[in-house]
């Protein structure tokens, strides 16, 4: 149910069907009606009308006449796109992180990478997702650019669902959490260059892995 609040309907209801294409739970190829949506959600049908236009506009769902929407969500040339932006932006952000990152953030890196490292022991995969997250996060804030910082959360957010799959691919966190050590180590020393080589060098190693994953399952 959507809760009625100070921001519009069709936003809560626009990032509530965003989110749940993203994360897998409306699958390709499925049809969704305003009428289900509406009940489903608990609000009236003009702001799922409004909402889906705008994932139409984003091209996760395609209209289509007598249908509803049909969800197309992130295809397999998406995700290699989405990758190959973030290997030049997120060397980028690193780079600048380098150069700009504050002794707080330096904290919250080291935490986080530490964190990665234990929960990576006890196989619990729901932290290791969300600290993988969380690591990238302080690193687009360190940077120092408020616009860097928004595309770059766009663009991780996009891939929620695949990132998933990688990071239970067998070996995949365990390395990721070594680049992660690589990829501080190199910003804490303040050397640029190789913050953004290793940093570039990480999101290529990540989209090999994740194109391999979703070979092996049905999630594109």
């Amino acid at each position: 149910m959507i809760s009625k609040g100070t921001a519009s309907l069709e936003a809560k209801v626009y990032s509530e069907l965003q989110d749940a294409i993203l994360m897998g739970r409306f699958k390709k190829g499925e049809a969704l009606t305003e009428l289900a949506l509406s009940e489903k959600l608990g609000v009236s049908r003009t702001p799922v009308r409004g909402a889906l236009s705008r994932l139409s506009e984003e091209g996760l769902v395609e209209l289509i006449p007598n249908r509803g929407a049909v969800v197309i969500g992130i295809t397999r040339e998406d995700l290699v796109d989405i990758y190959r932006i973030r290997m030049r932006l997120e060397g980028l952000a690193s780079a600048m992180a380098a150069e700009k990152i504050t002794n707080q953030e330096k904290k919250e890196l080291i935490e986080t990478a530490e964190l990665s490292e234990f929960y990576i022991m006890k196989h619990d995969g729901e932290h290791i997702k969300e600290l993988d997250t969380q690591f990238h996060q302080t690193i687009y804030k360190a940077c120092g650019s408020r616009m860097l910082e928004k595309v770059l959360t766009d663009l991780h957010r996009n891939i929620k669902a695949y990132r998933k799959v990688s990071l239970t691919s067998p070996g995949r966190a365990e390395k990721s959490a070594e680049e992660h050590r690589e990829i501080l180590n190199a910003i804490i020393r303040g050397d640029s260059g190789e913050a953004d080589r290793l940093t570039s060098l990480h999101v290529e190693h990540a989209l090999t892995n994740m194109l391999t994953a979703i070979e092996n399952t049905s999630i594109d």
